[in-house]
């Protein structure tokens, strides 16, 4: 086998640089270091759909030049005196079985590390993991793209994979008693079999457990705060922030498994405070909660449920003092678009845990029909509330809600608009936010007369907008009439005789339509002087406009 490996190191050096299943070494520098290199090199080599990575010892980086290695890591001992082989294996997750290869080349000693791809999971030194980018060796956290792509290559679902060295014992009796209480009562005919079942029979029968074993989903909603570690590299964690209007963080929180237990500790810890208004039709306040239950219940839920835990982040509930909860999940949004959530009639058919998700549905963490989206927008339409907002990207999901009317006329108006459907209303709500809409959006407003304006500086249309009390908000936005600025234009230059271009964009700049950007509103000058020339009205000479009657 040596003539292989020589052969190998030969056709190596023969790569124009380092790559990122690639790596050469003149000499030892530390223990970490190897198993840092390991890590990356394991990952990297998954990713470009390499069997192995190799760490080569003993050869010069950048002219590949083979000077020789004084390191033998057979013989080398690491801290506490340990083998460096032994340490470096039992400091890896998953444990992988990389080889060492010792042999010489033109008398010079090398020393080869082969290294097999990643499969199943990312694999992680001392709970960190680690990806080559180029030449350099970076943590895998800061690089979400690389760590989903990595988790991508297996089709296995993580949330159902075993923690081999788990037992029931790594689990929180007063989470698995809260477990049994919550299936007995979701499965009342099973109530009286419930009592009679040990953990493990319970934990099987809720789907939490495979055959008696400690799943990763187990570990999540029933195991003690110690227990993490079974899952590591992957982080189970939520914290909530508290933030002042000024963004300034002012109090925090952490909190670990079991999230049974947890999600209820979440909600007790998020002030909710009560809000008064004037419900439609009375002019009698009302006091409610700033958030529905449901909505704080139903988006917790989903961060537990869909968080891709392999990216080694935690779930972030962020409450701020303008009247806003955000909750925060990494992982990407499968169904893409909330549209595709909301508008179809049929359950998600992707996830990205099925087995938590299912195990959830069973402890009534989540709703069965996948209808927990479209209620929490109904709920916020309701009570005349802004709908979610919903900020998505490839690594993580954001969701917002504001718990107070922000314009109570516009919404209470907006609701009584005949065939407004729920599409329709997401699309006038983003509207209002000043947000981007799809051109099909466009069409079926302006169809039914909801929106005015050129794409893609929509407005709400004038006959929304004349039912509440936005008449002066409508106006600064659509801009007055022709005529308006042509007067202005001819009294401008009766009094002054004469003006240049940049007179005139001064002059109309805070007269046209505020939806307009700077390069929309010279434009519309521009046409609005030609017109004016055109009917001849005013004459362009010198540099400067004048009147044709002067």
């Amino acid at each position: 086998m040596s003539d292989y490996h020589k052969a190998l190191v030969l056709e190596l050096i023969q790569q124009p640089s380092e790559l990122e299943w690639l790596e050469f070494k003149r000499n030892f520098h530390s223990s970490e270091e190897i198993g840092e290199r390991i890590s990356a090199l394991a990952n990297s080599a998954c990713l470009l759909e390499k069997k192995y990575g190799y760490l080569v010892f003993g050869i010069v980086d950048g002219t590949h030049d083979i000077v020789g290695t004084s390191f033998t890591p057979k013989q080398h001992k690491a801290k506490g005196n340990e083998d460096l082989e032994h340490w470096l294996v039992t400091r890896l997750s998953p444990k992988i079985h990389f080889t060492i290869h010792e042999f010489q080349i033109n008398g010079k000693n090398i020393a080869l590390f082969e290294i097999p791809a990643a499969t199943t999971t990312p694999v992680s030194f001392l709970h960190e993991a680690y990806i080559r980018i180029g030449s350099l060796t970076k943590p895998l956290k800061h690089h979400p793209e690389l760590a989903r792509k990595l988790w991508q290559s297996s089709a296995e679902d993580w949330s159902a994979e075993i923690c081999h060295e788990a037992t029931v014992a790594d689990l929180d009796p007063a989470a698995i008693s809260r477990a049994r209480k919550v299936f007995a009562d979701k499965n009342k005919r099973l109530a009286d079999e419930v009592k009679e079942w040990n953990d493990i029979t319970f934990l099987n029968k809720a789907k939490i457990t495979i055959s008696g074993q400690i799943t990763h989903t187990a570990i999540i909603l029933l195991g003690l705060p110690e227990s993490s570690h079974f899952i590591s590299p992957a982080q189970a964690r939520i914290t909530w922030i508290l933030r002042g209007v000024d963004n300034f963080e002012k109090d925090y929180q952490h909190f670990e498994p079991p999230f049974l237990l947890a999600v209820d500790d979440v909600y007790q810890k998020i002030r909710n405070l009560n809000y008064r208004y004037l419900p439609f039709g009375t002019l009698f306040p009302e006091e409610i909660q700033q958030y529905d239950p449901y909505i704080i219940r139903e988006a917790l839920s989903n961060a537990i449920g869909h968080q891709d835990y392999r990216l080694g982040g935690g779930i972030t509930v962020v409450e701020k003092e303008d009247s806003t909860l955000v909750f925060q999940n990494l992982g990407e949004f499968l169904p893409k678009t909330i549209e595709n959530v909301l508008l179809r009639d049929a359950p998600e058919p992707k996830y990205r845990n099925p087995f938590l998700v299912n195990a959830m549905v069973n402890l009534n963490l989540m709703d069965t029909i996948g209808s927990g989206i479209k209620k929490m927008y109904q709920i916020q339409r309701n009570r005349y509330f802004p709908l979610p907002d919903y900020e998505l990207s490839p690594d993580k999901v954001l969701v917002k809600f504001t718990g107070k009317v922000l314009d109570q006329d516009y919404a209470k108006q907006l609701a009584q608009v005949h065939d407004l459907s729920l599409h329709d209303l997401i699309a006038l709500d983003k509207v209002q936010k000043e947000k981007l809409i799809s051109d099909e959006e466009a069409n079926e407003l302006r169809k039914k007369g909801l929106i005015e304006g050129r794409k893609p500086n929509y407005i709400v249309a004038a006959n929304i907008a004349r039912h509440t009390e936005q008449q002066a908000e409508y106006m600064l936005l659509k801009g007055l009439n022709e005529e308006y600025y042509e007067n202005a234009v001819l009294d401008l230059l009766k009094q002054f005789g004469q003006a240049s271009r940049s007179d005139f964009d001064k002059f109309l700049a805070k007269k046209l339509p505020d939806v307009l950007s700077d390069e929309q509103k010279f434009h519309k000058v521009k046409n609005l002087l030609q017109k004016m020339k055109k009917r001849n009205l005013i004459y362009f000479e010198d540099k400067v406009w004048r009147l044709v009657n002067n």
